[in-house]
């Protein structure tokens, strides 16, 4: 059977017309849905049961649910979410003292092909559907709830899959948790990260969502952004500046690219002359992100050194630099770890 939270509001209500129920009736089910994240019909009270067992007959509700959690010593919580079709994948809790963050998952797997990620590793599988992204949200605003006694503050699609080759799905999801209608958080507190492709950031730029863009950099050189992330190779530097300048002309917010130091790859003057030069040509900061080894012998050798200098050199040319530390590690949920191995 149909999934009942593929249909938008109009539909519901076009279908309660075919049942000769008022429209109000199509509103009361998209609460249940999108603002409770109510996964059974049977529990929607203010509908009667003829209504209820109606809808069972017709549709079905396919939430997702957690197959394996895991607790780092940080507090980092891991999950493990199974989706209707038995396929899986993680998204992450990210707590600190004074807010929550999730991390959340647009494909499983992913269709790119950055050497130094995990999820690079797996095949897409397929891309998530827009209520299986906005359980992952819920799920963890449940959790945050319960372990740390506050709702979840802030999103990230910075999980697994590009977030860009699932645009539709992941914009309607945004749309569902931001919208009153739906889980009622600010866009101003999620941030898109995507690893750069032009197109797609113009579009999202004309959605007019009031998101943040962060862009997975890791060089300003080109052959050496290519070597690492060969996918890039179709989508030039030039390419992506113009369309993050695009961003910033129509949305009025800055980009934050993100950015590991590995020794022997982008570890030389050349790298952080590159960097600052990139940052100038559109309003932006840099996190530098603490590398999460993955097994792949030429980036498992993080340069604090080199990042003390990248640090000193961004700061120097006035640009906004943050190094940002790494959570979850012991349970492989830190960045670029998300492959859904099983922890002891």
């Amino acid at each position: 059977m149909k999934d009942i939270r593929t249909l938008s509001l109009d539909e519901l209500k076009a279908y309660f017309e075919t049942l000769r129920e008022k429209p109000f009736r199509a509103k009361q089910i998209y609460d249940w849905l999108w603002s409770k994240n109510l996964h059974s019909i049977d529990e929607m009270t203010n509908i009667s049961k003829d209504l209820r067992d109606q809808l069972s007959k017709d549709f079905t509700i396919n939430p997702v649910s957690v197959d394996q959690l895991q607790k780092s010593s940080d507090g980092t919580i891991k999950n493990g979410v199974k989706l209707h079709d038995g396929l899986l994948v993680e998204s992450v809790l990210i707590p600190t003292e004074t807010r929550s963050t999730a991390c959340v998952s647009s494909q499983v797997g992913c269709s790119l092909n950055c050497e130094f990620c995990a999820t690079a590793k797996l095949k897409r599988m397929r891309n998530l559907e827009v209520a299986e992204i906005v359980d992952q949200v819920a799920l963890i605003d449940r959790q945050s709830k319960l372990y740390f006694d506050r709702p979840l503050s802030n999103i990230v699609f910075m999980g697994m899959g590009e977030p860009m080759m699932n645009y539709k799905n992941v914009v309607e999801a945004i749309r569902k948790i931001t919208e009153p209608e739906g889980l009622g958080m600010s866009p101003r507190r999620i941030t898109v990260s995507t690893s750069g492709i032009p197109k797609m950031i113009k579009m999202l730029a004309d959605e007019e969502l009031k998101v943040k863009l962060a862009v997975s950099l890791h060089s300003a050189i080109e052959e050496t952004r290519n070597d690492i992330m060969p996918f890039s190779s179709k989508f030039p530097l030039t390419e992506i500046m113009e369309s993050l300048q695009y961003w910033y002309s129509k949305t009025g917010s800055q980009i934050t690219f993100e950015y590991c130091v590995w020794g022997g790859i982008n570890d030389k003057d050349e790298d952080i002359r590159a960097l600052i030069k990139y940052c100038r040509k559109v309003p932006s900061k840099v996190n530098l992100i603490q590398y999460n080894p993955i097994g792949e012998g030429k980036f498992d050798h993080r340069s604090i050194k080199a990042e003390e200098k990248y640090v000193r050199e961004l700061e120097k040319a006035g640009i906004n630099v943050l190094v940002r530390r790494s959570r979850g590690g012991d349970i492989d949920a830190a960045c670029g770890q998300l492959a859904n191995k099983n922890g002891a």
